[in-house]
Formats: structure tokens, C-alpha cells, sequence
């Protein structure tokens, strides 16, 4: 597998959850933060989404919008002042009197401004051992429906939600998220055979090609570095890229930097200097923990044994990864499959 690919699949807990909402007049929800990722799609109309200690944030039909660290926020139909975002409804309130698909209100000559459609949902993530690509998202990212979108270096802020701490990586400019929205559209509106199976298929594959449009948009040259963490960059990197794919389509091989080097086609040194330059730590040390978080993922997952989680993450023996997954992880393996994490499964 690729690196996005693994960094979801290592925290993904269950199948994501989608309700498709349709409102009119003036309305205002909240949403408490969340222990996953949120997302919000506007199918129809226009509304605002103000996230909590962050800037307003206008959407329009097409827009995209990912919360991957759960950031509580409220979605409205104009900027709301303070006194408004304190009488918010909280969500599942505010969706039971708007109406869904199967009992939604149709607009009237009575209601106080335009139809407003969209889906909304949360993907189910394990924290507990986060990819450093996933802990580098901002808080928000708006993938607007137009091509011509801001410049996304200057939406992004590393410290937090103010001063336009938003990734506005053009929806419109990246062909596949933009079917993506519209199969989806497509699905949720007609409720076809087979759809319990093709929704959350589509709604995985647009947490993908979110995060690949951000992270290719950050990568492109040009962008400002350090704006949006190192991983954009080292995805962007060709030696540190090809490295990073080796170790993650076969982390049980015996790897040794001088085999990722030719792997890379780079010298030992120039190898060890860009892959933890751009990653954070050196390729050995990143196999040892990828490794770890690989064994973490299929204990929680899957019921395979110990020693055939062990050989398919490069562990000889049952106590070798025993050892080392206590000593990064402060429990055994057999007390983490055990535990809260793992009993989740959707």
C-alpha cells in the first residue's frame, strides 16, 4: 500500500456514518467536537460553517469540507455573532426538524431564504497511534467547487484555527474529488440497489482524495514550506517518496539502509539526510515504529494470531514483536487487543 492509503487504514475504526439534510429559512447547528473526522458536503445552495475559535467559512454547491481532528463547529445559513452561535441547535436536534431525504420539507412561498441541501457524516478514527501525515492536517480543509480558488499557501496557518487556518485546495481543480462529490450526489439521491455497500465505499474514497488534494497541492513547487508540515513535502521528495513506498508495500522485508538507498537510487548518506530531513526521523527508526503501528492496526482489526501478525509486519518471533510493541506502547499485545480500542468495530 501507499503512504495515505496506510495512514487512514492504521486509525479507520468501523464504516462512516452520512445523513443527507435538506433546510430552509434561517437555521443554526452545532456540532460537539468529535473523537474521528467530520465532513460536510453542500449539494445544494449556500451556508456558512464556523468552526470553534476559527474564522467563518462560506460554502456554495460542490464545496467540500474535512474536520480531520474533530474540531466542534456550527453550520448556519449566514455568519452568526456570538449570542446566535450560543442558541445553536445541537445537531441531531436541528436534523430530526430539518428532515432527511425520506421526510424532507420541500421550500415554500413562507420560508425565509433559499433551499440549502448537503451531507453530512464523521469517519470513526483510533488516535491512539496517529500517522505523523494525518496529525499535520489543519484543522479545516475547504475544497472550494471552483478552479480558480485562493491561493491555498495562503490559507494555511500550523498553529491553529485563527487567522485563516483553512486548505483551500480547489475541489475544482482535481478531477477525481469532483466525481467523487458527484457520485455521490448521484447515490445519495437516488437510493439505488446496492447503495448500503456503494455509499460508504464513496465515502471513503472521498476522505482519500481529500487528503490527496491537500497533500499534492502542498507538494507542487511553488508552495510555501513548512506552511503545511513536512509530509506534503517529503510525498513531493522523489528519493524520500520512493523510500517511504518500499517500506510501506513490504514493511516485513529485511530492510537495511543500504537496500532503501538502491532502492531509491540515491547514496546511503543522501538517503539518510532527505528521509529525515522531511520525516522527522531516520528510515530505520521509521520502519521500527511503522512496523509497531502496522502490528497495533491488524490486532485491532483482525483475529489473526500473534505469530502471523508478527511475520507480516517483519517480526521473527511472537515475543520479538512482543517485546518491542510493549516497550512502544506500554501494554502487550494481547492487552491491546483486549482493550476499549479494539472491542469498537463499527
Amino acid at each position: 500500500m501507499d503512504v495515505v492509503s496506510d495512514a487512514i487504514s492504521a486509525v479507520r475504526i468501523g464504516r462512516p456514518s452520512s445523513q443527507r439534510v435538506r433546510v430552509t429559512g434561517s437555521w443554526c447547528a452545532r456540532l460537539a467536537p468529535y473523537d474521528g473526522a467530520g465532513f460536510h458536503v453542500v449539494l445544494e445552495g449556500r451556508c456558512w460553517l464556523l468552526p470553534d475559535g476559527g474564522e467563518p467559512v462560506e460554502l456554495g454547491p460542490g464545496d467540500a469540507v474535512l474536520l480531520p481532528h474533530g474540531t466542534g463547529h456550527v453550520i448556519a445559513d449566514g455568519p452568526a455573532d456570538a449570542a446566535r452561535l450560543a442558541r445553536a441547535v445541537p445537531f441531531e436536534q436541528w436534523r430530526a426538524g430539518a428532515g432527511s431525504r425520506a421526510g424532507r420539507r420541500e421550500p415554500s412561498a413562507a420560508d425565509d431564504g433559499a433551499a440549502v441541501e448537503m451531507l453530512c457524516g464523521k469517519y470513526r478514527l483510533d488516535r491512539s497511534h496517529v500517522h505523523p501525515l494525518l496529525a499535520e492536517l489543519p484543522p479545516l480543509l475547504h475544497l472550494p467547487n471552483r478552479a480558480d480558488s485562493a491561493d491555498p499557501t495562503d490559507l494555511i496557518s500550523p498553529t491553529g484555527l485563527g487567522g485563516g487556518a483553512r486548505a483551500g485546495a480547489g475541489a475544482g481543480s482535481d478531477p477525481g474529488l469532483r466525481s467523487a462529490i458527484a457520485l455521490l450526489g448521484h447515490e445519495v439521491d437516488e437510493r439505488l440497489p446496492g447503495s448500503g455497500v456503494a455509499l460508504p465505499s464513496l465515502l471513503d474514497l472521498l476522505l482519500v482524495y481529500m487528503i490527496r488534494s491537500w497533500t499534492a497541492q502542498h507538494a507542487a513547487p511553488g508552495s510555501r514550506a513548512g506552511a503545511a508540515g513536512t509530509w506534503p513535502a517529503a510525498l513531493g521528495d522523489p528519493v524520500t517518496a520512493a523510500a517511504l513506498r518500499a517500506l510501506h508495500t513490504d514493511p516485513s522485508a529485511p530492510w537495511t539502509v543500504e537496500r532503501l538507498a538502491a532502492e531509491a537510487g540515491v547514496s546511503r548518506p543522501t538517503l539518510a539526510r532527505r528521509f529525515t530531513a522531511l520525516v522527522g526521523r531516520p528510515p530505520m527508526a521509521y520502519l521500527a515504529w511503522w512496523r509497531l503501528t502496522r502490528a497495533a492496526a491488524l490486532l485491532r482489526d483482525t483475529p489473526d494470531p500473534l505469530a502471523a501478525v508478527a511475520r507480516r509486519v517483519g517480526y521473527s518471533t511472537p515475543y520479538a514483536l512482543s517485546h518491542a510493541f510493549r516497550r512502544e506502547f506500554g501494554t502487550t499485545p494481547g492487552q491491546y487487543r483486549a482493550g476499549p480500542a479494539a472491542a469498537t468495530t463499527g
